[in-house]
């Protein structure tokens, strides 16, 4: 299936008992104690992160009124993804994964109370949430191939593992249902302050529950090698990795240009849509409407053959929808549509990651995770800055649907010149 002769380790960690009940195939992963764990803190801990995503945007479109300096805010959030994400990889390789999300989720904590109390005094300016976001993306920047990577030693068996994943983003879409939703009302009844409050509050939830798990941690790399040399293992891996590099790639063209649409949602709320904060928070929802649907769609279908062929759909779907949104001016087809552009994402992107996470050996899982994430975060800033530049000329329709273009056209471009990305099982 690949160029790469390292095959993937088999799990061997027994983090817990073997599982005393049944549940149903689409959950499957929740019979492990510490999964359960994780999947509560990480429901709480993302609806406060939601809210404070949406509640940014909107304060940073009603300070500046400008689409391009919401594209300058996501941009400062990849800054650190860029310029760390390899070490951060070596790093989520060398220390117990457990210790360094709950260093990071803490730091977290601080920067929601810091932007909240900003706010709060009315010291806010443009150039302090770019200062915050900055630091967030820092700590997200080790946060995130830490949680990726962690997966599979909250769970005993490899079967278990895309269910996991596919929970994992099921988690995400369902914060994104709610925490929209939530960001919308509180944003309309009391302000922005109260909304960056309460996600600083839900970190205490996914802290707690990684205090209470009780995991074998795996260590993937040696101390007494170099850094440099690790990283260069990495990268070496991916790059003599056919099917690995070509799904990298299809994750970036997604991020650089289709999923740029959502950094203009403020301004297709506004200008394009006229439905306010309350609309914009049931845009959002929607879009995780149909990311949950997709999300579990990939949570039930472990042992289905054909996840290559599904990926390609996705691949195509989610563009072709992103173009029905960009050429959409009615609120409510618009919702519509975004629920089809959440299903499109989440298949696209839960595939491929179940696919790279089935093909990484445990001792490399860091360090491949890393650029996963640094393509998957670092990569939608870029797209978003220059989705902001083109919508300050042109405006925000043409903008999304330039994006959306580009992305289905590479697309229709893999699934001509690249047919065993389709074979894989």
């Amino acid at each position: 299936m690949a160029d790469e002769t390292i095959a993937p380790l088999p799990i061997e960690r027994a983090t817990e008992s073997a599982p005393r009940f049944a549940l149903p195939k689409t959950f499957s992963a929740l019979r492990y104690r510490n999964y359960r764990l994780f999947f509560i803190g990480q429901l709480i801990s993302l609806i406060g992160t939601w809210m404070q995503n949406v509640t940014q945007a909107w304060l940073v479109y009603q300070l500046t009124n400008s689409p391009f300096y919401l594209g300058v805010v996501s941009f400062a959030s990849a800054v650190p993804v860029l310029f760390l994400s390899l070490w951060a990889g070596l790093i989520v390789d060398r220390v117990p994964k457990r210790n360094l999300l709950i260093a990071t989720q803490t730091s977290m904590l601080m920067l929601a109370f810091v932007l909240s109390a900003d706010v709060f005094l009315g010291w806010v300016q443009p150039w302090h949430i770019v200062i915050l976001s900055f630091l967030l993306g820092a700590a997200n920047t080790f946060d995130a191939p830490a949680r990726q990577a962690f997966v599979v030693e909250m769970i005993d068996a490899r079967e278990d593992l895309q269910n996991a994943i596919g929970l994992n983003s099921a988690i995400f879409q369902m914060a994104r249902i709610i925490g929209p939703t939530v960001a919308g009302i509180t944003l309309a009844l009391v302000g922005s302050a109260w909304c960056f409050f309460l996600n600083g509050v839900s970190f205490i939830a996914v802290i707690i529950g990684l205090w209470m798990m009780k995991v074998k941690p795996i260590v993937g790399v040696r101390k007494d090698a170099s850094q440099l040399t690790q990283i260069r293992q990495g990268l070496g891996y991916i790059r003599r990795n056919s099917v690995v590099l070509t799904l990298l790639g299809m994750v970036a063209v997604a991020n650089v240009f289709a999923f740029a649409y959502s950094a203009l949602m403020p301004a297709f709320a506004q200008d394009v849509l006229n439905s306010g904060p309350e609309g914009l928070g049931l845009l959002s929802a929607a879009v995780g409407v149909g990311a949950l649907i997709g999300a579990l769609i990939v949570a039930s279908l472990d042992d289905f053959q054909h996840k290559g062929v599904l990926l390609t759909a996705g691949n195509v779907f989610f563009p072709v929808m992103v173009l029905l949104f960009a050429a959409s001016g009615n609120f409510v087809f618009s919702m519509f549509v975004l629920v089809g552009v959440g299903l499109g994402f989440m298949i696209q992107n839960a595939m491929t990651n179940t696919l790279i996470q089935l093909a990484v050996p445990d001792e490399l899982r860091g360090r491949v995770m890393s650029i996963y994430m640094l393509i998957f975060q670092g990569f939608f800033p870029i797209g978003s800055l220059m989705a902001g530049t083109v919508a300050q000329q042109f405006g925000s329709p043409f903008s999304a649907a330039l994006g959306g273009a580009i992305a289905l056209a590479a697309g229709l471009l893999w699934l001509w010149r690249a047919p065993f990305i389709r074979r894989l099982a």
